[in-house]
């Protein structure tokens, strides 16, 4: 197909396409525009239309497309989150807060201390959760049961949380702060 024969094709079709665009934006100056922007697109796009395929069809998806496209766009910058709430209690619990840096050393000391008095069978697994290893390539890199692994890496959680009880939240108690972890 020419140029010519696809921009008459086009122009022809084009009037199809502004009652659909009205559907769509439910305003004929916005209805106009996509029509346009649509024909523009069809035109610059032309070698990507494939002869014998249906025209109108493809004009159509074009259309819809433009539509989504300019909506999201629309939607994106017209929505604002107001976040003072959230941050209002952002990190409001006192055991959280680190008022100098000796304290989260002293955390982060107690945390690998923690780690390293679990057994070797307990804390390879773990640590390989930890990383970021699936169930399946730890049973597979240590070569033991998937079942053996969740269990240990269970093992392993409840131990590092019995271990860290200091700092659990004011007023929990362990089986609170092991439920609260688990879910």
């Amino acid at each position: 197909m020419t140029s010519l024969e696809f921009t008459s094709q086009v122009q022809k079709i084009s009037l199809t396409l502004r009652p659909a665009a009205m559907n769509l934006t439910r305003d004929a100056d916005d209805a106009k525009d996509l029509v346009q922007e649509t024909l523009l697109k069809a035109l610059l796009n032309k070698d990507k239309f494939k002869a014998g395929t249906n025209l109108k069809a493809w004009l159509y998806t074009i259309m819809r497309n433009t539509f989504i496209n300019n909506y999201n766009k629309i939607t994106k910058r017209s929505s604002n989150i107001d976040s003072t709430e959230y941050f209002q209690y952002f990190n409001t619990d006192q055991n959280y807060i680190t008022h100098n840096g000796a304290t989260s050393d002293f955390v982060v000391r107690d945390i690998n201390e923690a780690i390293a008095g679990l057994g070797t069978d307990y804390r390879t697994p773990f640590m390989m959760y930890y990383i970021g290893y699936k169930y399946m390539e730890i049973a597979e890199k240590l070569q033991i049961p998937i079942g053996t692994v969740k269990n240990r890496i269970h093992i392993a959680r409840k131990e590092l949380k019995s271990a860290l009880q200091v700092y659990a939240p004011v007023g929990a108690s362990a089986a609170e702060v092991t439920e609260t972890v688990e879910d």
